[in-house]
């Protein structure tokens, strides 16, 4: 296989991972009362058990396809810094490692909301304090890291000689997110679908340009 296709086909990986894990993630997360119910996860009462279990697997068989999309992010940007290129990778790789050991709690805390009227009620507000303590606190730091991958990817892009298009540089993984969750937040009726798998739409649309600036860069050399 050629470094081409190799790069092309880890892209096709990384678009394959965030569907699964954007499926998953909406069947653990979604009911019609999720933007009213935020907190003390109290939308988790409203997911039925089975989808639950069903999107807990497919986030946990899609995740490591991420790790492939990094890999491809970083042999497109390879060739105009080599440096630069490994830290997308290394930041990349933390950044789906913190959000793997996130998302696979998902389910256990959902079913302890499910089973809050047969619990001491003591007992499951600390069991809820611990879990924000130990999982949750890894969305913030998720979106620190986010925004770092996104500044090195940027810096990485407009000192050139990449794969990409310096416009590209625009699309970074944190404005794509940013600009989801915004459209998601003005259109209620769109936020409610968008905003429970705002990653996993960010690194579609992230894996969906790159593939389409890796298409016009070999699409010459296919004709001649």
């Amino acid at each position: 296989m050629s470094t081409n296709k190799t790069i092309q086909f880890l892209g096709y990986l990384g678009l394959i991972g965030s569907i699964l894990v954007g499926m998953g993630e909406y069947l653990l997360h979604y009911s019609t009362n999720i933007l009213g119910h935020s907190e003390n996860y109290e939308f988790f009462a409203f997911v039925d058990l089975e989808h639950m279990t069903l999107g807990h697997f497919l986030a946990v068989i899609g995740l490591p396809f991420y790790f492939a999309g990094y890999i491809h992010i970083y042999l497109m940007l390879r060739s105009g810094n080599e440096t630069l290129a490994r830290l997308v990778l290394a930041i990349g790789f933390i950044a789906f490692a913190v959000g793997g050991i996130w998302i696979g709690s998902r389910s256990s805390i959902g079913n302890i909301v499910h089973l809050k009227d047969f619990m001491n009620p003591e007992v499951y507000k600390d069991l809820l304090a611990h879990y924000t303590n130990h999982m949750e606190v890894l969305v913030q730091a998720l979106r620190v890291i986010v925004a770092l991958l996104s500044i090195v990817f940027i810096v990485a892009i407009l000192k050139g000689g990449t794969y990409y298009k310096k416009w590209m540089a625009i699309f970074s993984p944190i404005v794509i997110l940013i600009a989801v969750a915004l459209v998601g937040l003005a259109i209620p009726s769109i936020g409610q679908h968008t905003l429970p798998i705002l990653m996993n739409i960010t690194h579609f649309i992230l894996f969906s340009l790159s593939l389409y600036q890796l298409h016009i860069l070999i699409k010459p050399l296919h004709n001649d």
